[in-house]
């Protein structure tokens, strides 16, 4: 498996405080029967993680993937981010500022929990203007997703991906997030499923019994699908399935 979305770059964000807990996750999703993670620090967060992309993050994803290598952990960990759509979002991928999944046409974002449905599809349109194929982060806990029946159907509709998170299949995140999980897997919306893990203790990149749960509840297939085959089309900058 691949996991696209994981804050497992040490010292930047709300993930991982240090190097040591960054091989802790590792080694976790490597027990999961993860073989890669694209690392998604959250970035250009309003008053909150900027994160502009710097040689400094290269430097640390380096450090990182030597480091496993030393401790006999086999995973691969690739550049990327999460960002949050405000502001001069698009301009500041375009300069190269913020970044896309491994220099993909794939871009990690997300919105603002409350954001205002109109102005979600907006900025995912200006993206999609641009070239870009936006990868939305978590859509089942939106609340315009939750609150409007069409707009899963609406944000595909103008050219996005959608990944859902693992701890929303099981509630980790409410009722509503998990209902609306479902049914993105069962209206076959989904396009991925990641960890997007924090920690080596909670919100971890275990992601076993999130393929083990899809495999029983829908198909192997799908799970393949969502955990494996589309993630390394992302990676590798191909075009990307549907179910």
């Amino acid at each position: 498996m691949i996991d696209i979305h994981c804050h497992i770059l040490y010292g930047v964000d709300d993930g991982s405080f240090n190097l040591e807990e960054t091989v802790k996750m590792a080694g976790i999703a490597e027990k999961g029967g993860t073989q890669a993670i694209i690392a998604t620090p959250h970035s250009n967060v309003p008053d909150s993680y900027i994160n502009h992309w710097n040689d400094g993050f290269d430097e640390k994803i380096a450090l990182i993937n030597k480091t496993l290598a030393e401790r006999g952990i086999d995973i691969k960990v690739y550049r990327g981010q999460e960002v949050f759509c405000a502001g001069r979002y698009a301009e500041l991928l375009s300069e190269g500022n913020l970044i896309t999944l491994n220099n993909s046409r794939y871009p990690l974002v997300e919105f603002g929990f409350h954001e205002d449905s109109d102005e979600a599809y907006a900025m995912a349109e200006r993206l999609t203007a641009e070239g870009y194929v936006p990868i939305v982060a978590h859509p089942e806990r939106y609340g315009f997703v939750f609150e409007e029946d069409d707009a899963a159907e609406r944000l595909k509709s103008i050219g996005c991906l959608l990944q859902i998170n693992k701890g929303s299949l099981k509630g980790s995140f409410g009722f509503q997030a998990q209902r609306v999980a479902h049914r993105l897997l069962e209206d076959g919306f989904a396009d991925f499923v990641a960890s997007d893990a924090h920690s080596p203790y909670m919100r971890t990149p275990f992601l076993a019994n999130a393929r083990e749960m899809i495999s029983e509840e829908y198909s192997p297939d799908y799970a393949e699908l969502l955990l494996s085959e589309n993630p390394r089309l992302v990676i590798e900058n191909k075009e990307i399935l549907t179910y």
